[in-house]
């Protein structure tokens, strides 16, 4: 059986990062872009997983991210 892990990437005005919340125990990201923040994902994840005792081969990440702006009069 494959396992899926959910990561939500959700930006941080105040911080000026993108911050974690996922169901992988343990993770905590913070990253300036998304492409940080996502090689932190493809880092950390592999390690945390096997800390827990489980398998990481075969399992996938699904990443969403989502920002919050406002449009301004140009």
């Amino acid at each position: 059986m494959t396992s899926t892990y959910h990561v939500q990437a959700t930006w941080d005005p105040e911080a000026k990062v993108w911050v974690s919340s996922s169901d992988v125990p343990g993770l905590v990201v913070e990253a300036e872009t998304l492409a940080e923040f996502e090689q932190l994902v493809r880092d950390l994840v592999p390690e945390l997983v096997a800390e827990g005792g489980i398998p990481s081969a075969g399992a996938r990440v699904e990443l969403t991210s989502s920002r919050t702006f406002a449009l301004e009069d140009a």
